[in-house]
């Protein structure tokens, strides 16, 4: 599977008619990013969403970051997977995680013992009944939605790797120690294109006003030396800038070449922009001029 060393993790397409979707992933492959990702909390369906992805495409590599395992059993997560490789040889990459008890709940479940439940769920998905045509084993790669050392080390055991999302590189090196070699480590990068400070923290702000709240994060997060004050009036300067890198396109570059350099794999870059609703197809343009990436054809379909 070739996922190179950048990919776009968003989902500002979730906002988008699927026709606007269709030439968006056309963009992202031909700027020449190895993996789209995408999430699924009250989104579309993971896996109905991938397939959409993967007909507009000829070698993206799309990716769930992450399919919730309380959104489906592990046989039909298992079955999802299987389809989807062997449809699109080498191209799914699935990602599933355990989510948080805010998004659980209202699902019907009640969250506990992720770790133990995540094992377990792991077991089934592995000895889950299939009996359409099996992909090439080299097409089923999973990864582990991983924050807390013993979820990474569990990414390790039973998994391919691990997908951080919103950590520092802080997070990349440790998560790099537990995993060991040879396994894949893609943590997401939440990123902003704007040099003036206010602004790009403003937009940074408004990003994490999401995420901050949720128990999974601030745990994560207060393991890493950060405290009650950096979580309070949506996040310390500190917080902001050691989870969303901002600035020039320049600067934006040197922080993906540090989680690189700290282990990582595969940096899943996360355009932000004061409008959620808009692509950040410019800024998407304007990184991977930066950071060099392999563009196939010179000129790009139009979005709109």
């Amino acid at each position: 599977m070739d996922i190179r060393r950048i990919g776009i993790w968003t989902s500002a397409l979730d906002r988008q008619p699927a026709p606007v979707v269709r030439r968006a992933a056309r963009v992202i492959e031909q700027l020449g990013y190895g993996v789209l990702w995408i999430g699924e909390a009250a989104r579309r369906e993971a896996f109905a969403n991938a397939s959409l992805l993967l007909s507009a495409t000829d070698h993206l590599v799309v990716a769930t970051g992450i399919a919730n395992i309380w959104a489906r059993d592990p046989m039909a997560m298992a079955a999802g997977q299987r389809t989807l490789a062997e449809a699109w040889d080498g191209r799914f990459l699935l990602g599933l995680g355990v989510s948080h008890d805010q998004l659980v709940e209202p699902r019907g479940h009640h969250y506990e013992q992720p770790l133990t439940v995540m094992r377990r769920y792991l077991d089934a998905m592995d000895q889950a009944l299939y009996l359409s045509p099996m992909p090439d084993p080299g097409a089923m790669v999973r990864v582990l939605g991983a924050l807390r050392p013993r979820m990474v080390a569990l990414a390790s055991e039973r998994a391919d790797g691990a997908h951080p999302y919103l950590v520092p590189v802080e997070h990349t090196e440790q998560a790099r120690d537990i995993l060991g070699p040879g396994k894949l480590l893609c943590p997401e990068v939440a990123v902003v294109v704007a040099s003036d400070p206010q602004v790009a923290r403003r937009v940074a702000r408004s990003h994490l006003d999401a995420y901050l709240p949720l128990t999974n994060y601030q745990s994560n997060l207060a393991g890493l030396g950060f405290t009650d004050d950096d979580f309070a009036g949506g996040g310390s300067d500190r917080l902001v800038d050691a989870l969303v890198a901002w600035g020039s396109a320049e600067r934006i570059a040197r922080r993906v070449g540090e989680h690189l350099d700290a282990g990582a794999d595969h940096v899943a870059i996360q355009g932000l922009t004061s409008s959620p609703d808009r692509l950040p197809v410019k800024e998407w343009s304007e990184l991977a001029t930066v950071l060099e990436l392999d563009a196939r054809p010179a000129s790009l379909p139009t979005v709109q």
